[in-house]
């Protein structure tokens, strides 16, 4: 299964994003969604699961959970905006991957068998961070991350 894990959209989906999530089974956005027809457009191409950041104020947004949990072939993933809120233990909680966003830096990391997977900010750029987003491909055992760099200028 492919999976799209996007973040801090902050309301914009750039045309290099609807390109590389073509095919994917799901989207998985970790907050800092931005505008609700970001959603929208989102769910044209796959189920989307997401999850509030610290931008998202508006009503629309109070249906979205703070935190969530997706079992994905026998493998768990727990999903939250900022990583420095985790309030568990994600190795004693069995799960296989952390997703967060907030930091709009894309990074992997393996620690303790646990993945902890943020794919970087999709939307307006940053400082001189990147703009990315990732793809995660869960396969038997094996889960492997790729991120899409979305380089034009908005």
């Amino acid at each position: 299964m492919i999976i799209g894990v996007i973040s801090d959209t902050h309301g914009l989906v750039r045309p290099e994003v609807v390109q590389a999530l073509q095919g994917v089974e799901l989207i998985i956005h970790a907050g800092d969604i931005g505008k609700p027809d970001v959603l929208d457009l989102l769910e044209e191409f796959a189920p989307v699961i997401a999850v509030r950041g610290n931008i998202d104020k508006e009503n629309w947004t109070k249906e979205l959970p703070v935190t969530e949990v997706v079992e994905i072939e026998n493998k768990y993933i727990y999903v939250l905006h900022d990583l420095s809120k985790l309030d568990l233990e994600p190795k004693a909680a069995s799960f296989h991957v952390v997703i967060s966003g907030h930091s709009h830096k894309p990074k992997e990391e393996r620690r303790d068998g646990v993945i902890y997977l943020n794919p970087g900010s999709a939307g307006p750029r940053r400082f001189n961070l990147p703009v990315s987003l990732a793809l995660m491909e869960i396969e038997d055992e094996e889960i492997d991350v790729r991120f899409i760099n979305l380089s034009k200028e908005y």
